[in-house]
């Protein structure tokens, strides 16, 4: 189900990037799948209890400047230098309030996926309510513009920024916390680090998927080593195939190419078709192969324990039903040579009191950090 709240026009919008669109479907489908088998499993076999509410973080504070020596990975955002680290300082909940505001059984979650290496091609937080079964996620655009000192200020750049400054996958995880409390007013419960290999193994694991083609897709890049050549009508994919369909945009001299709105649709297809194979009962066969794609490709703080209530409580859910995905609300582009995104604070702030808000209080504008301007 999509999100009725009401944005004001975006101006100068650019092309968005087709392995982000790609990345979040994937993610949805993987953690709704993933849930799903592990809770099948696990009530069968033992007693699990609802997970702890988090106590509120006392403050997340930011690393000092140091004179430190820096190895730069063989993958990193071509916009980032080594100087460009820092960020926030020492972001708390919002004033006054505490433990006890909690909702009871109510859950967040820090997503986000990585395209190669370092860099975060999505970045989504989502919620699940375990008193009404529901649950939703908010995407957050990698280029929106945050309000912190370094030369590239995307949101995106926090992984890396944290990543290199604060030493390895744990730092990064940390910065992108305290950018995205200053965004919505607080740090979600649990993270899932994800990445897009996964996806790939997932499909051949459950033996490719059937899609059908409308057109010949005829697409080359070696910039970026892709090279897509899909025929037309229906299609066997394999998981590199099927990721190349969902990335398809624009064809090459005397190909068709296609908008946004319809690589949208093309991705929907793809995760569609992909549930519908791992929903089948010879999936469960497959569940070893699943927890090792798991184990290698996503990185979590959520415990197996925890995990396994989680996936119990989403079995009952029908199917997407109650699962809701909403684009943070934005307020146009600074242009070029950035393009970054403005956030748009008070859609902000109504999107996350009647999704998101795990507390029995309103955040308010006044809890966040939106500033709207790019000098």
């Amino acid at each position: 189900m999509q999100s009725n709240y009401s944005k004001k026009p975006r101006k100068n919008r650019r092309n968005r990037n087709a392995k982000s669109l790609f990345i979040k479907a994937f993610a949805i489908a993987f953690v709704v799948f993933s849930t799903l088998v592990a809770g099948v499993v696990s009530v069968n076999t033992f007693v699990i209890t609802p997970p702890e509410i988090p106590s509120i973080n006392p403050g997340l504070i930011a690393a000092s400047p140091e004179d430190t020596e820096y190895e730069r990975p063989a993958s990193y955002d071509p916009e980032y230098t080594e100087e460009d680290w820092l960020i926030g300082g020492g972001l708390i909940a919002p004033a006054g309030f505490t433990n006890e505001d909690r909702k009871e059984l109510f859950y967040t979650f820090l997503i986000m996926g990585l395209d190669e290496g370092i860099n975060v091609d999505t970045i989504m937080v989502a919620s699940y309510d375990g008193v009404n079964a529901k649950a939703n996620i908010i995407s957050i655009p990698r280029d929106s513009l945050v309000n912190v000192s370094r030369r590239v200020r995307k949101i995106n750049v926090a992984f890396p920024a944290g990543y290199l400054r604060d030493g390895g996958r744990d730092g990064g995880i940390a910065q992108m916390q305290r950018e995205i409390m200053s965004i919505i007013g607080f740090v979600p419960d649990f993270y899932v680090l994800i990445d897009l290999e996964a996806f790939v193994k997932m499909v051949d694991a459950v033996g490719g998927i059937e899609i059908e083609v409308p057109f010949h897709m005829r697409y080359d890049d070696p910039f970026q080593d892709l090279f897509i050549d899909i025929p037309e009508g229906l299609q066997h994919m394999d998981g590199e195939t099927a990721l190349q369909f969902a990335r398809f945009r624009r064809g090459n001299t005397g190909f068709r190419s296609i908008t946004d709105y319809q690589r949208i649709e093309n991705q929907q297809k793809v995760i569609s078709a992909m549930l519908s194979n791992l929903i089948q009962p010879a999936s469960i066969l497959r569940i070893p192969e699943f927890i090792s794609i798991f184990s290698e490709h996503v990185h979590t703080d959520i415990s197996l324990s925890d995990m396994m209530w989680f996936a119990s409580q989403l079995t009952i859910v029908s199917g997407l039903e109650s699962l809701s995905t909403h684009t943070i609300p934005t307020d146009g582009t600074s242009g070029a040579p950035r393009w970054y995104e403005f956030l748009h604070g008070p859609g902000i702030v109504e999107m996350v009191n009647q999704t998101i808000n795990p507390f029995t209080i309103d955040i308010e504008l006044s809890d966040l950090d939106i500033i709207r301007e790019y000098n």
